[in-house]
């Protein structure tokens, strides 16, 4: 479905319906593509709620942040102290992790706003890289440098004391409300959250806001000329879009109560934009979809070392079997970003609108040969008046 059509109701009920089911069955049909542990799963959640966040700003606007990095290290860090000074609930974590993630992308976003296109993204990522640089140094009473901030069995954790929650002899890990945040209960937390994220993604998607926000994309300068004041709108998208960061970085926190400085770092803002360019840029499940392929290369692709690829080729001679297995680890293992490079290098020349033009391409020649064949039946079908 394009950008430029109108859904009803009963079709965003149908997409709702559609993702619920695919999200919440994950564990049963990534099984077969050895994909259905918890940690990998969550992080498929997790990068989801940080692509369709980006997604508003940049595939709406078309104004390419490279320094949404920055929001999801204070989400992180906003998490875990919430989790040392108030409780190990993640309902707490969470929320000011949200506030203070779009309070920060609102000072960051009034200041890079002033200008557009390359000078917007320059100023983006000079805000994440000094944000780096003083969580690494700086900022080392709160952000603990290098080390990166963790849970002490001293943390005072207020709220849990108050509740009648005692410390135990081992870290207590994030829950909610009981449910561990870990393994597979912390696997449905990521989408339960994810599912929450997509449904007003979706609300803005279809609003008169979001049709705002695609013109400023196609053409701002008219809007301007209409008499509509674009900044409102683009400051609105900047500040959602880094409250969707905090809240990744927020559930980052909660799978690993560690947050270090090198969430901030500009590779983590060029990741987000690569998912969603991979998937598609402005369209509703792409960034998705770019997030699910990403992370499934990270974490599978890059399993594979030599060891195992030895042992794929057995079958073959021992020196036809390094061969292979020489040729086939560079692309696998240490080597696997230099596949998902080859990958992103031809979605990009072949298919400039991301996986989703892929699929809208297939889905319109499945349509026109059934239209077709459909044609040519009742063509061959004589009519009554022959009978």
């Amino acid at each position: 479905m394009s950008n430029t059509q109108i859904a009803s109701p009963k079709q965003d009920l149908i997409y709702m319906l559609v993702l619920s089911a695919v999200v919440l069955t994950m564990p049963l049909w990534l099984q077969p593509f050895g994909a259905a542990y918890p940690d990998l799963m969550q992080k498929f959640m997790i990068f989801g709620i940080f692509a369709i966040g980006y997604n508003i700003l940049f595939g709406l606007t078309g104004y390419l942040s490279f320094g949404h990095a920055a929001f999801l290290g204070v989400g992180s860090y906003t998490a875990v102290w919430c989790f040392k000074l108030l409780s190990m609930n993640v309902i707490p974590a969470m929320i000011f992790a949200v506030i203070l993630s779009g309070l920060f992308a609102l000072l960051i976003g009034f200041v890079s706003l002033r200008r557009s296109g390359i000078y917007f993204s320059i100023l983006t990522l000079a805000f994440a890289q000094m944000s780096y640089n003083l969580a690494y140094s700086v900022l080392t009473p709160i952000t603990n440098g290098e080390t990166g901030l963790q849970l002490t069995q001293g943390d005072a954790r207020v709220l849990d004391r108050m509740s009648g929650i005692e410390a135990t002899t081992s870290l207590p890990t994030p829950n909610l409300f009981g449910i561990e945040g870990t393994g597979y209960s912390g696997f449905y937390i990521c989408a339960a959250l994810l599912i929450v994220s997509f449904f007003i993604y979706l609300r803005i998607f279809r609003s008169p806001f979001g049709l705002k926000l695609r013109a400023i994309k196609s053409n701002q300068n008219r809007m301007n000329y209409t008499g509509y004041n674009t900044r409102p709108y683009l400051m609105t998208a900047f500040v959602i879009s880094g409250m969707y960061a905090g809240l990744a970085g927020s559930l980052l926190a909660v799978t690993d109560p560690l947050a270090g400085a090198e969430r901030m770092q500009w590779t983590a803002s060029g990741e987000v934009v690569l998912i969603t360019i991979l998937g598609g840029a402005g369209t509703l499940i792409g960034p998705l979809l770019g997030a699910g392929i990403i992370k499934y290369f990270e974490n599978i692709f890059s399993a594979f070392n030599d060891q195992v690829l030895l042992n794929a080729f057995s079958f073959l001679p021992d020196w036809l079997a390094h061969v292979f297995a020489s040729i086939v680890g560079l692309f696998v293992g240490e080597g696997w970003h230099l596949t998902l490079g080859l990958v992103f290098m031809l979605i990009v020349i072949f298919l400039p609108g991301g996986v989703m033009e892929g699929i809208t391409r297939l889905w319109r020649l499945v349509r026109n040969r059934s239209k077709s064949l459909d044609k040519d039946e009742k063509e061959q079908q004589p009519s009554t008046r022959e009978v």
